[in-house]
């Protein structure tokens, strides 16, 4: 019963709620049913901006925080790695920041003038300064890295944990067949890590498309040049609060949803999770 009741007043509610208010034009004191108005509103060049940045947000971040945590949870997990538990501390330690305190630190450290510390050390090797929060690529550049700063350690984990559940039988074999290192992680590793692997994946897609905050507290709020930093959940915050319009807000956020749960399907399916393994 506690279960069902959670589940109702904190889940079911909440979801049946937007969907209604989705139909609605929900103003401070005002309500009326609008139909699919607020669909048909949701074609607009803000809406496809944070679509188009919500997804190029998460190709990237898939690009560099599934296969680097991979490499470094496999040196951690060899026999021949040194000071194995200062690095596993060292890498998981930014999970643990504040990622409105993380934010503000690299809007600090990406400021435009020569004395801001990542000028400052590009300016070393003789480049010029950039405006890292006003050119769209650069900006976009800084959400990846501190995507990759906060999130490296944990997918690391994930894999560290995974590697460690893999028989060592296996590698002993394998070496007395006379494989090599690259055989033994294509043909040992990877297919044994596939479980794991589909979950970062799956979390990595679900963290990108959710993406808000780092956004929020690099701009300082929803200020971005151009919305080169807007995503769609700064898209839902935007109308559904800033401007109180809290039945279109409703409608980007069902949108994001249907296409959140479509992109995990897909992927899914083609990984392989919803077919039998040989």
């Amino acid at each position: 019963m506690p279960f069902i009741i959670t589940f109702l007043v904190f889940f079911a509610y909440p979801v049946l709620s937007t969907i209604q208010m989705s139909f609605q034009e929900v103003l401070p004191g005002a309500t009326k049913y609008i139909g699919f108005k607020n669909y048909e509103n949701l074609l607009n060049s803000h809406y496809y901006r944070a679509i188009s940045n919500s997804l190029i947000y998460t190709a990237l971040t898939l690009i560099v925080l599934i296969p680097l945590p991979l490499i470094f949870a496999v040196l951690l997990n060899s026999k021949i790695m040194l000071f194995k538990n200062f690095f596993r501390s060292t890498f998981f330690i930014p999970a643990l920041v504040s990622i409105v305190v993380a934010g503000t630190i690299f809007r600090l450290m990406l400021g435009q003038s020569d004395t801001a510390i990542v000028n400052g050390i590009i300016g070393i090797f003789g480049l010029e300064p950039q405006k890292w929060l006003a050119d769209a690529r650069l900006g976009m550049l800084a959400l990846v890295m501190l995507a990759t700063w906060r999130w490296m350690g944990v997918n690391m984990i994930y894999f560290l944990s995974g590697l460690q559940s893999i028989p060592n039988e296996l590698y002993e074999a394998a070496e007395m067949d006379g494989a090599t290192v690259r055989q033994k992680f294509i043909r040992i590793t990877l297919p044994l890590l596939k479980p794991v692997s589909i979950y970062v994946l799956t979390i990595s897609v679900f963290g990108g498309l959710s993406m808000f905050v780092e956004s929020f507290t690099l701009w300082s709020g929803n200020r971005s040049p151009k919305d080169m930093g807007m995503t769609m959940v700064g898209y839902i915050y935007q109308q559904g609060f800033e401007q109180n319009n809290l039945g279109y807000g409703s409608a980007i956020g069902l949108s994001l949803l249907a296409f959140m749960l479509l992109l995990n399907l897909i992927q899914l399916k083609l990984f392989g999770l919803f077919r039998k393994e040989d």
